[in-house]
């Protein structure tokens, strides 16, 4: 066995089970899928290959027509119309996360989380309301006492991880949230074994603040590796290069590389950078002596009309 397959044989359970992005059709102005992760379920990806939705048809278009991110807690729903594919691979959870500029829609990303309540993490969505952001859905898997804890608190802007975001308008990582002050769930953090969580805006045509959060355990992580890309503008307000401005490996630990440079076009990141839409993407190179991983997620943010920044996580 090469060192590649003894580390992918060693790599921990993962709590996000597949990964999928839609995309609209030039021509038929429908969503159809441009990439997809899911690992061993085979049969769930060859029975999404042939789908396609339509604004407020299945999940992805229903987050398209909400203009939001939905999380479906029941995938035996008819509206979601894979269920019966859904639910022969183990899946019971989804969450839709739309990306817009302005008011198009560039894509909308999919996470599946398995049926069971097994593995803990948690993927939140927090939304605006009134002076306040308040947990408007959530998946944790078996960190039950986290969940209700998150049920039970608001954040002001500039407050604890989602608030700061909502503040900042940027993306933030923080790690070790058991330990950490900006942390405000910092007790029940450690009590369910939640190490790292990211937090990032997701821009809406109405305006109206949502952020997302991946928070995630070294047993059952939801990414084993998250970097912040920050994109400079070029001429005529094209990109011109995304610059590495904070990360987080699971055996490297903390990164700070801002001396790492990415072209649009290149790999998943450059590629979201280019087109300011989600990418998925499987087996991504590896630098030299840096860990392989199964796939990586980029999803931009866009301000203003351009991307600003990408963040990624890699499986």
């Amino acid at each position: 066995m090469d060192a590649a397959a003894i580390q992918q044989a060693a790599a921990p359970a993962a709590f996000i089970q597949a990964t999928e992005v839609w995309t609209p059709h030039p021509g038929s102005g429908r969503l159809t899928r441009s990439g997809g992760l899911y690992g061993a379920l085979a049969a769930f990806d060859e029975t999404s290959a042939g789908e396609s939705f339509g604004k407020g048809e299945g999940l992805p278009g229903r987050a398209w027509a909400e203009a939001r991110p939905v999380l479906m807690h029941d995938l035996t729903d008819p509206a979601f119309r894979r269920g019966a594919a859904a639910a022969a691979s183990g899946l019971g959870a989804a969450l839709a996360v739309p990306v817009f500029c302005g008011e198009a829609l560039k894509g909308v990303l999919v996470m599946f989380f398995a049926a069971a309540e097994q593995g803990v993490g948690a993927v939140e969505i927090w939304s605006e309301d009134g002076d306040a952001l308040r947990l408007e859905a959530g998946f944790y898997g078996a960190a039950t006492a986290f969940r209700e804890a998150s049920e039970q608190v608001a954040f002001r802007r500039g407050q604890g991880l989602p608030g700061g975001v909502w503040g900042a308008n940027a993306p933030i990582l923080l790690h070790g949230l058991g330990r950490s002050p900006g942390f405000l769930r910092a007790a029940a953090a450690r009590a369910a074994g939640l190490d790292t969580g990211l937090g990032l805006p997701i821009p809406t045509p109405s305006g109206a603040a949502h952020v997302l959060t991946l928070l995630s355990a070294p047993a059952t992580p939801v990414a084993r590796r998250f970097e912040i890309w920050r994109v400079a503008s070029g001429r005529s307000g094209r990109a011109a290069s995304a610059a590495l401005i904070d990360g987080f490996c699971d055996t490297e630990g903390a990164i700070f590389d801002s001396d790492r440079q990415v072209q649009p076009w290149q790999g998943a990141v450059g590629q979201a950078m280019a087109t300011g839409a989600p990418v998925v993407e499987a087996a991504p190179a590896a630098l030299p002596g840096a860990p392989r991983f199964a796939g990586v997620v980029a999803l931009p943010q866009h301000v203003h009309g351009e991307v600003a920044r990408v963040v990624a996580w890699f499986l």
